[in-house]
C-alpha cells in the first residue's frame, strides 16, 4: 500500500483458517467457511488508519467486517485512489468472477444497493489491480 494514499477504495484479502459461526452485529449469526474472503470498503480520509484498525484485534466492534476479523486475518490489502462511488463498481467487477460467491447478504453494504461487499473463495484469490483500475 502506498503511504501517500490517504483516501480511496480498498480490498482486504482475508484468510479464515477454520469453519466457524460468527454473529455479525444486527445482521445475525452466519456460518463462515474456511478459506479466503475479499472485503471492499472505502475511506475518504485517513485510509491508512482505517486499514490499521481493520488489522487490529483490540477494537470496538462497529462495522460488519470487524466481527469477521475477530476470527480471521488480513493477509493482503489493495488500494485505489478513487472516490466513494467506485467502491461498488470495484466490488461488482470482482463479484462477476466465477471463483467468488457472495456469502452474506447485506455484509458491508448497508449504505448502497449492492447485495454485499464480501466475497468468498476456497482458494487464495488474485485481485488484478490493472483490471479494476479503469473503474
Amino acid at each position: 500500500m502506498s503511504s501517500e494514499l490517504e483516501s480511496g477504495i480498498y480490498n482486504l484479502i482475508i484468510s479464515l483458517k477454520e469453519d466457524c459461526k460468527i454473529k455479525v452485529g444486527s445482521l445475525g449469526e452466519f456460518e463462515f467457511k474456511s478459506g479466503y474472503y475479499i472485503y471492499t470498503g472505502t475511506a475518504q480520509q485517513n485510509l491508512s488508519a482505517r486499514i490499521e484498525r481493520h488489522r487490529s484485534k483490540n477494537k470496538k466492534l462497529h462495522w460488519h467486517i470487524d466481527y469477521l476479523l475477530q476470527k480471521a486475518e488480513v493477509i493482503e490489502v489493495k488500494t485505489w485512489a478513487k472516490d466513494r462511488e467506485a467502491e461498488c463498481q470495484i466490488h461488482q467487477k470482482l463479484a462477476i468472477k466465477p471463483e467468488f460467491t457472495e456469502p452474506v447478504v447485506g455484509f458491508g453494504a448497508s449504505d448502497c444497493s449492492c447485495k454485499t461487499h464480501l466475497l468468498y473463495s476456497p482458494q487464495k484469490p488474485e485481485v488484478e489491480k490493472e483490471l479494476i483500475v479503469e473503474v
